[in-house]
């Protein structure tokens, strides 16, 4: 946002699941789908992103990197969808984050709003929420705290082909849109 709100609010969806029928990525698509008046959300493709390597970054950057931090750079905030892989955040996240902090002075998030949303067994998500708003503690991104939208992927909430159906979770997606336009507003007025 860079001091001014602009027209649209543009929103820009990490998903940290690669599966083409993630739930995580039916939460991002829903959000695109149905967002507020005047939010616009786009999605990454995180699937051809290589793992951050040191290395890599004296020569010319992939293509597949260059989307993502142009993605990220011209976006007001980020909408990360956090699938929970063994307790923690999965990799592609991890690793999206990692290349887009590699900007000089951490200039592509560092006071960049976010809300983090997610779904997964058990708990839909927590404790990889909870590990993601540590690194965002680390990269300086201005988290949302709430709503927060944690969503089981195994009761019926989806259909099988990734797809959002819940009509509470529909409504807290679409909540968590609006706060975050909001929240940007505070944070980057």
């Amino acid at each position: 946002m860079k001091g001014r709100i602009m027209t649209p609010f543009r929103v820009f969806g990490l998903c940290g699941s690669l599966r083409r029928k993630s739930t995580n990525l039916g939460l991002l698509k829903y959000a695109q789908e149905n967002a507020p008046r005047g939010i616009d959300v786009k999605l990454a493709d995180l699937a051809d992103v290589p793992f951050f390597n040191a290395d890599l970054e004296n020569q010319p950057v992939p293509a597949a990197v260059k989307i993502l931090l142009d993605g990220i750079d011209q976006s007001d905030a980020l909408l990360l969808a956090c699938p929970e892989y063994n307790y923690s955040m999965a990799p592609a996240l991890k690793n999206a984050l990692d290349w887009a902090s590699r900007a000089p002075e951490n200039r592509l998030l560092n006071g960049k709003p976010a809300a983090v949303l997610g779904s997964g067994g058990g708990m839909g998500s927590a404790r990889a929420q909870y590990h993601l708003r540590q690194v965002c503690v680390f990269l300086n991104i201005h988290l949302l705290n709430k709503p927060e939208v944690f969503s089981n992927a195994f009761n019926g909430s989806f259909d099988a082909e990734g797809r959002l159906i819940d009509n509470r979770i529909q409504a807290l997606v679409v909540e968590q849109l609006t706060a975050l336009h909001s929240w940007a507003q505070k944070v980057c007025p």
